[in-house]
């Protein structure tokens, strides 16, 4: 009730000790605070903030138009109501080192246990669209320095996200990598890998945790959880697959209404009252005042879903 009830001290050392378990980490990415409800409740390990989700949810391509300001508070609104630990993207950190220190404790402030920030030219784009750009790889070490030296948190998990496979090749993204775990870098992020081999590549070559991105019409085939675990996978994220679903759901819906003028037959679709205020833990809220949960909600039937 009213939110997480561990520390983000807590949340942070929980995600360093289960990256050290040899056990594939799930964060399916949140687009706001109830669906970050659901993903804990489902039982995952953890909730992942997408930048492209955030963007998307502004009404913005994922071209790096948002700030750092608006990423940091999607973050604390998802943070702030789970108790799995939260790892955020922080696209190329939204300027030069020093603002990359800066983002990182606001993320920290944010609640976050971590972040990723990447090697791409600003402004950024999605990572498995064609015509990106990196910048050199010492200035990407620069930025992950930054980052280090930022966190107030040792705990605080830093992922170091190459888009080099792309544009340079294989081979070059994988020395990128190692230039980025020399600089400190506590996991590495391979974006747009093409297939198995590339992920098994990566694993043979680094010695810190991998995370692996499982996003729907990417570059990068969508490998099942056992896949990736087989393959050294210590971490892979959903980015973008409860937002697809939603608004897919939410287009259908409203094709539905405009055509035939009622909701009617949408309605067995449809997460009912209950169910909402069951994931809210509307109840426990009765512990605080009484007169705020005084009532009965049906267990089904159309008057349940209002």
């Amino acid at each position: 009730m009213l939110g997480a009830t561990e520390p983000a001290s807590a949340r942070r050392a929980a995600l360093r000790e289960a990256l050290g378990s040899a056990r594939l980490l799930r964060f399916p990415g949140a687009f706001d605070a109830l669906s970050a409800l659901a993903i804990a409740q489902a039982g995952f390990d953890g909730v992942y903030v997408s930048g492209a989700v955030v963007a998307a949810g502004l009404g913005l391509p994922d071209i790096g138009l948002t700030t750092a300001t608006e990423v940091a508070g999607r973050t604390h609104e998802i943070a702030r109501v789970t108790s799995l630990p939260v790892l955020a993207d922080a696209d190329t950190g939204f300027g030069e080192p020093m603002n990359v220190a800066r983002t990182v404790q606001a993320l920290e402030d944010a609640g976050a246990a971590g972040c990723h920030i990447e090697d791409q030219v600003m402004p950024k784009r999605c990572g498995h669209l064609d015509g990106k750009s990196v910048v050199g790889a010492g200035e990407m070490a620069r930025r992950v320095r930054a980052a280090i030296e930022a966190r107030r948190d040792a705990a605080f998990v830093v992922c170091a996200r190459t888009d080099a496979r792309a544009v340079e090749g294989l081979a070059p993204a994988i020395e990128r990598a190692k230039a980025y775990v020399d600089a400190g870098a506590d996991m590495v992020f391979p974006e747009a890998l093409a297939d198995e081999s590339e992920f098994a590549a990566f694993r043979a070559a680094i010695d810190v945790p991998i995370l692996a991105n499982m996003t729907e019409f990417g570059k990068t085939p969508l490998l099942p959880a056992a896949t990736l675990e087989s393959l050294g996978v210590d971490l892979v994220i959903y980015p973008v697959t409860l937002l697809r679903l939603a608004m897919g759901a939410v287009e259908a819906g409203l094709r539905e209404i405009r055509d035939s003028g009622s909701q009617r037959a949408l309605v067995g679709a449809m997460q009912t009252r209950a169910r909402l205020y069951e994931l809210l833990d509307y109840a426990a809220y009765n512990v605080f005042d009484g007169g705020l949960f005084d009532f009965t909600v049906a267990s089904g039937g159309t008057g349940d879903v209002g």
